[in-house]
């Protein structure tokens, strides 16, 4: 069974200071339909202005990752991390029994784009903790790159769940694919460009979940870039 989710369906929220697509409820957009799905949360693609950001905020018994497009993300939080993140790099923090932590625009002249993404861990009240990776664009050239996963699997970060995630960036025309094991679900966001993903067509923003499938087909129609994840 497959199940589109269109961009424009998504929830939008423009603050000025920052302009963002919810995927799932998120906030004071709610939407009984779109809660999530399996453990994946919240997809949120957010465009933060020069020199803004989320001040201190407190969360627990969630993974999030972060997932830099354009600019510079600067994170820091109650563990003692301060990072800025930037494109081709992959930031979890496991909130756990509970974390504080800001993130603002690295810039005070362009702004930054990023999906922020939350994964309901397999157990609460682990301890917090913080990891970030670099994956180039060679990496993901033409084929999807491991990137997310419970045990670390081909140096990817370690998240406390029972999903695994893979970033592919692809040209126009090049193909890949990422086969389902039996009782296994897909959720594939298209980060930007156009693809075609198990016969259905899609541009950025667009995502599908996909059950009771084998395989995850992606065609790519333009230069795209795309997320798979896999869940329980």
């Amino acid at each position: 069974m497959i199940t589109v989710r269109k961009s424009h369906e998504r929830g939008h929220a423009d603050h000025g200071w920052l302009d963002s697509y919810h995927t799932f409820s998120f906030a004071d957009y709610y939407d009984p339909v779109h809660m999530g799905f399996r453990a994946l949360r919240v997809i949120n693609e957010d465009r933060v202005a020069a020199g803004k950001g989320f001040g201190k905020h407190s969360h627990r018994d969630m993974e999030i990752i972060s997932y830099v497009l354009e600019g510079g993300l600067e994170h820091k939080d109650s563990m003692g991390t301060g990072e800025v993140i930037r494109p081709g790099v992959v930031q979890r923090m496991s909130a756990g029994t509970g974390v504080t932590h800001s993130e603002f625009n690295a810039s005070t002249r362009e702004p930054v784009h990023f999906l922020q993404i939350w994964i309901m861990p397999d157990k609460r009240g682990i301890a917090p903790s913080y990891e970030q990776k670099a994956f180039h664009h060679d990496d993901k050239a033409g084929q999807l790159r491991l990137v997310a996963s419970p045990d670390g699997a081909g140096d990817s970060v370690t998240i406390h769940a029972d999903a695994r995630l893979y970033a592919g960036v692809f040209d126009a025309g090049q193909t890949a694919e990422h086969p389902l094991a039996a009782g296994r679900h897909a959720w594939v966001h298209v980060v930007r460009g156009t693809a075609r993903v198990n016969g259905t067509e899609l541009t950025a923003g667009d995502a599908v979940s996909l059950s009771n499938e084998r395989m995850v087909h992606i065609e790519s129609i333009a230069a795209s870039e795309l997320l798979v994840f896999d869940l329980a």
